[in-house]
């Protein structure tokens, strides 16, 4: 290593120089962080057993300790390819992961045979595969960190990855009924025991086209053709691109039966080029048309049913879900009386009942979670939630090319959005949907996808965060007292 010259009246000292002060990657608060979430997980796990066993095995840690190794291997992979990445990402990420599969092998728990629960192995049931989702997911985490050192890399190919992630919207849309719908919505391409859900995936490739074509047009998507009450709108034939993603969201809506996936595909675009130009006005026209289209598809529901008749029936039920209590409206029922008896501290980690709740694995496991920790440990899930996006927002903000800022905008609004959508259609804010929420619910699609969308953020913001000059080399900035730092050197460490 060498170093830029500093003046004589600052003589070095072993590892750093008076009054300078090297960039600090925080990977120590990374790991006491982890270990915290890790202790929090397996005292979750404690009191499960306490509640449903009435002990405490000896074997309470077990998937606790799985879990720590697995994150562990991930810190370590962060420490060396992404230094500098954001200290708070990999521990949040665990905790609401970790905390999935302790709810997860609960439900294993409570749906064995009394005589057969405190033997139940670590690896069995749906807790044991989340566990496993976990260990692979986190294995395509730290090898997409591996084999993207720089997140500007995949912007060469952001054409191909546009059409690979049209192919994988419109795929279950086209696939019989048999293979790809699950409780009304066509999200799957199932073969035998083996199923996926490829949207999961398409929403990064689109990001990351989005990102592309929006950096390159930003200037003529920013230009004007009229102000109205204060805001600025954008020229009439500059529309093209949003008409063409709003087509796209209306006919996932409308062929694969799901309002989430819709607003998610278009939401994350809208939001991207707000990002992108500055303009309110872009919200304002993303609005007036998904909701003027789920209108229009709510009307052609009722008068002509066919493709539309799933989405009405689910805006019926959203309208309300207790004019048939006990038959289309029996789910989004059950999910409200867990959330209402939960109260404000919840019944206890093992103390509900979510199996009374249809696919409390799933698309209801925030309810089912929410019956036991109640209101404020709802909200403490919330604002870890709201930590992940913060932090993603913070890294796009600090890095400096305009396609990493879009490309980590995208990711954090997206999984906002996603957050927004399940838990607005459990508490029935809005129509029920098919997306599960992130990190929490089983499935291995979507702990992939979104693991895949952690590692990006985490490369973005290992770049954001390092300092660099022009060549590539590490700056660090001088630190002391500010009548000290007039005229101080800037010391520039190269390879």
């Amino acid at each position: 290593m060498t170093a830029a010259a500093t003046p004589a009246s600052s003589p070095a000292t072993a590892g750093e120089r008076p009054g300078v002060r090297m960039a600090r990657s925080r990977r120590n608060a990374e790991l006491s962080l982890l270990l915290l979430a890790m202790a929090l997980v397996a005292a979750y796990g404690a009191m499960v057993e306490a509640k449903v066993l009435d002990t405490v095995t000896t074997g309470f840690w077990v998937p606790a300790a799985t879990l720590t190794a697995v994150f562990l291997g991930m810190h370590l992979v962060i420490r060396f390819l992404a230094p500098f990445a954001d200290p708070a990402l990999l521990p949040a990420v665990a905790l609401l992961n970790g905390l999935g599969v302790g709810f997860l092998r609960r439900l294993d728990l409570a749906k064995a045979a009394p005589e057969e629960r405190a033997d139940l192995a670590i690896f069995a049931g749906t807790g044991g595969r989340q566990l496993a989702w976990t260990l692979i997911s986190v294995v395509l985490a730290a090898g997409l960190l591996a084999l993207m050192r720089d997140h500007r890399s995949i912007s060469r190919y952001a054409y191909t990855l546009g059409l690979a992630g049209i192919v994988l919207v419109m795929l279950p849309a086209v696939l019989p009924a048999s293979i790809s719908e699950i409780n009304g919505a066509k999200l799957w391409v199932r073969i035998g025991s083996f199923s996926i859900q490829p949207g999961e995936f398409a929403k990064l490739a689109l990001l990351v086209f989005f990102a592309y074509y929006l950096v390159r047009k930003r200037e003529v998507l920013s230009l004007a053709s009229h102000r109205f009450l204060g805001i600025d709108f954008p020229r009439g034939r500059d529309l093209g691109p949003v008409l063409v993603v709003w087509v796209i969201s209306l006919l996932v809506l409308v062929f694969e039966k799901d309002l989430g996936t819709s607003l998610l595909y278009f939401g994350m675009f809208v939001a991207t080029v707000y990002i992108a130009t500055e303009r309110v006005s872009w919200l304002l026209i993303g609005l007036v048309l998904f909701f003027g289209g789920a209108y229009l598809a709510y009307v052609l529901g009722e008068a002509v049913g066919g493709p539309f008749a799933n989405f009405y029936l689910r805006a019926q039920i959203w309208l309300d879900p207790f004019a048939q209590p006990y038959d289309d409206g029996y789910q989004l029922v059950q999910g409200l009386l867990a959330l209402g008896s939960g109260g404000l501290f919840g019944a206890g980690p093992g103390g509900g009942q979510p199996l009374l709740l249809p696919e409390v694995q799933n698309d209801f496991i925030f309810a089912g979670i929410g019956e036991e920790i109640g209101l404020f440990g709802l909200s403490a899930l919330l604002v870890i939630y709201l930590l992940i996006v913060e932090r993603g927002l913070r890294a796009a903000l600090a890095v400096r090319d305009s396609f990493g800022k879009l490309l980590a905008g995208g990711l954090a609004f997206t999984l906002a959005l996603q957050v927004f959508v399940i838990v607005g259609g459990i508490s029935k804010l809005i129509p029920l949907t098919g997306q599960t929420t992130p990190f929490l619910s089983a499935g291995g699609s979507s702990l992939m996808a979104n693991w895949l969308l952690i590692a990006v953020l985490l490369r973005v913001s290992d770049a954001g965060r390092r300092p660099v000059d022009g060549a590539g080399g590490k700056v660090t900035r001088p630190s002391g007292p500010p009548e000290q730092l007039h005229g101080a050197p800037t010391e520039v460490i190269k390879p």
